[in-house]
């Protein structure tokens, strides 16, 4: 934790939708379901290790629930189930990443944590060293993936983090789900009667 609050600190990190190519940005890198993704670490709060979470019915599968994080209630987002995979399997190493996603008002800043397999480490990645996501051949949606780092010999897959944890889609996600639980409770009480 430290690494990331003194990386924040003490580095200006570029961004992946605008890389300069000479710049170098520092990311987060964890694993999930085997494959390491990566964010870059000016969203990330903290980490926290996987504890009780407090179911909330009728949300989207990829919605946990949501802890009490100081006072504050933060819905939690199985990453897993979010790419459509299976859900994440919760062992010694899975952790929670706690993300602000800032609003057009700074006020409205949303904290939202999300649940990794494991957290790795915090690497810098030159911006000549990511190329665009894959049109194909991706096990997640597209429009998820900022790059493809190189790093070590590897691919890193660096995360579009708007696109992941895009507060619009997932409010229609729940809206829909709603809907559906509400289609269904008229046609039992309908066959009830």
């Amino acid at each position: 934790m430290s690494a990331i609050t003194s990386a924040r600190k003490n580095s200006e990190v570029a961004t992946i939708d605008k890389p300069n190519l000479g710049e170098t940005g520092q990311y987060l890198t964890f694993m999930l379901g085997g494959e390491t993704f990566a964010l870059g670490i000016l969203n990330i709060r903290e980490i926290i290790q996987f504890g009780d979470l407090t179911e909330v019915p009728m949300m989207p599968k990829f919605v946990r629930g949501v802890i009490n994080l100081r006072g504050r209630v933060v819905p939690v987002v199985d990453l897993a189930a979010r790419f459509n995979r299976t859900s994440a399997q919760v062992s010694r190493r899975t952790s929670i990443i706690i993300i602000e996603l800032e609003q057009e008002d700074p006020a409205d800043t949303q904290s939202i944590g999300i649940v990794v397999d494991a957290v790795n480490e915090v690497i810098d990645i030159n911006a000549a060293d990511i190329e665009p996501p894959p049109s194909f051949g991706a096990k997640i949606r597209p429009d998820f993936i900022s790059g493809m780092a190189k790093k070590d010999g590897r691919f890193i897959i660096v995360l579009n983090l708007e696109n992941v944890l895009s507060m619009d889609e997932m409010i229609s996600i729940g809206r829909s789900i709603q809907g559906t639980n509400d289609t269904m409770l008229e046609a039992e009480n309908e066959s009830g009667k």
